[in-house]
């Protein structure tokens, strides 16, 4: 397994942007496809962004679309999920997950990730 640290997440008014990282350890963060998601209180585990090996493909959620945007820099082992026009229902805790399997396609449903970093609050304030 790989082990994942976020962080960035914060208090921001609503319209406004954070930058969300994912620390990875191990030496083969560059062959993992890699996605955020979020989790509001009470609600379940709901997917935003994933990201490709190579970050040539990247895939987000409709509720995201223009508005985060997903990165990688596979020499420093880290993901980024940039977030502007934020709102108040953007509030939760964020996690990152890797996908180890080096599967063909994008993971999208959290069952395959097996990677989970502990989470970074975003509360975005109306």
């Amino acid at each position: 397994q790989v082990q994942l640290v976020e962080s960035g997440g914060g208090l921001v008014q609503s319209g406004g942007s954070l930058r969300l990282s994912c620390a990875a350890s191990g030496r083969t963060f560059s062959s993992y496809a890699m996605g955020w998601f979020r989790q509001a209180p009470g609600k379940e585990r709901e997917f935003a962004a994933a990201i490709s090996w190579s970050g040539s493909r990247r895939y987000y959620a409709d509720y995201v679309k223009g508005r985060f945007t997903i990165s990688r820099d596979n020499a420093k082992n880290t993901v980024y999920l940039q977030m502007n026009s934020l709102k108040p229902e953007d509030t939760a805790v964020y996690y990152c997950a890797a996908d180890t399997s080096q599967g063909a396609r994008l993971p999208l449903k959290p069952l395959e990730y097996d990677s989970w970093g502990q989470g970074t609050q975003v509360t975005v304030s109306s």
